[in-house]
């Protein structure tokens, strides 16, 4: 039976990755916006995600920033042991990027590949495997952040648009996010796919160079989200509007103009105190109004959108996508579809977040479902109180998905 009672001072714990798009977690710390929701909150900061999926099924953490596919392989037991989680809220849109090691960018160069945008780079990279395969060398060794990660995801489909296979032709591996710039230096890696600041500081310190990021290969796709224990949200329904509410109102703070740097020192201060102040300023910076949104994505790779475009809404069908994906790749092997439709609906709850927007004035779309890849300039989303200006979408290799 659920237990809420009027909120005050309710407590849970909370676990979150030295990411900068963490930043709504922190935000609505400093802000107030917890308490101001009857929330007492403690945010524990995780060393890695695995260990922050291992607080979250022991019950350490009600909940917790998480990857994008994390309720879905929690519930269906891929990912640790197996325990129900949902998420109604999305925390962001893109935030990552796919970084090289200096010393692989110049053996492209040298070899006279095109390298001018983010598919060229891919294809140059495959004709480079290729010629280290003829002469019998070692494959490159790239990683992603968890074996379930938007990052893997994201990486095996810029691999693959440049002609890489990801199972065959390197190496593929797992590390935690604040490991991949010092294991890019010492050269225990050739590349890696990582949220913000990790890519930044690996440029700052000279051995990384960025090649292409989130939005350059799925435009505006989803990243992290919020998610909970199942049996803790039915137990403390109010509790869960209340952390929704919370997170929503700091996520619109942070796409207000002039907010950003100073959630850039609350992260640097309480999360990653080893990271050059100005690296995780970088890598959180907004668009200007003066600027394009295309200049702007070219020149931040790793750019993170908090609250505009409805980037807090749950899309069932952007979940689906990162299904896709892993069906495409072996890693739902013994699932059948009526099955992962029936943990989707469990997982991903629309529902839910409709609730706490509405309390909040917010416009909440209609659907629950949206194709990505089919509009190639600026749209208007129908909402149910008025329409959500929506940007272009699409994939780096020009592919649809409904």
């Amino acid at each position: 039976m659920p237990t809420d009672v009027p909120l005050n001072g309710h407590q849970l714990t909370l676990g979150l990755m030295p990411l900068n798009d963490a930043a709504p977690f922190v935000v609505a710390e400093q802000l107030g916006l917890f308490r101001e929701e009857g929330l007492a909150v403690t945010l524990k900061w995780q060393p890695s995600w695995a260990a922050l999926r291992d607080d979250l099924q022991t019950g350490v953490l009600q909940g917790a920033q998480m990857l994008a596919l994390m309720p879905l392989t929690s519930t269906l037991g891929l990912d640790g042991r197996a325990t129900p989680v949902i998420s109604a809220m999305t925390l962001n849109l893109g935030g990552n990027s796919i970084t090289l090691s200096r010393a692989l960018m110049a053996s492209l160069g040298e070899d006279g590949h095109d390298l001018a945008s983010p598919l060229q780079v891919a294809k140059a990279l495959a004709a480079h495997v290729r010629e280290r395969k003829q002469r019998g060398e070692p494959l490159l060794k790239l990683a992603s952040v968890h074996p379930f990660s938007s990052h893997r995801y994201l990486l095996r489909y810029w691999l693959a648009a440049g002609g890489i296979n990801p199972d065959r032709d390197v190496e593929m591996r797992a590390v935690a996010p604040p490991l991949m710039a010092a294991q890019l230096a010492s050269g225990a890696l050739d590349g890696f796919c990582v949220g913000e600041p990790w890519n930044s500081l690996a440029a700052a310190q000279g051995m990384g160079q960025v090649v292409a990021g989130s939005h350059d290969i799925w435009r505006f796709g989803q990243e992290k989200v919020l998610g909970v224990r199942e049996d803790w949200a039915e137990q403390h329904p109010l509790a869960h509007q209340a952390l929704i509410r919370a997170l929503l109102k700091a996520c619109a703070w942070l796409d207000r103009p002039g907010n950003r740097a100073r959630a850039a020192e609350w992260l640097h201060d309480e999360g990653m105190p080893e990271v050059p102040m100005s690296v995780v300023t970088r890598g959180l910076e907004d668009v200007d109004v003066e600027q394009s949104v295309e200049e702007f994505q070219q020149q931040n790779p790793g750019w993170t959108i908090f609250h505009r475009y409805a980037a807090n809404f749950p899309w069932r069908s952007q979940t689906r996508w990162y299904i896709a994906q892993m069906q495409r790749w072996g890693h739902l092997q013994g699932f059948s579809d009526e099955d992962l439709e029936a943990t989707l609906a469990r997982c991903v709850r629309p529902d839910l977040y409709r609730t706490a927007a509405r309390k909040l004035g917010m416009v909440v779309p209609v659907v629950d479902e949206r194709s990505e890849g089919t509009h190639p300039s600026p749209w208007w989303l129908s909402g149910e109180a008025g329409q959500v200006p929506m940007p272009a979408d699409g994939f780096i290799d020009g592919a649809v998905f409904e």
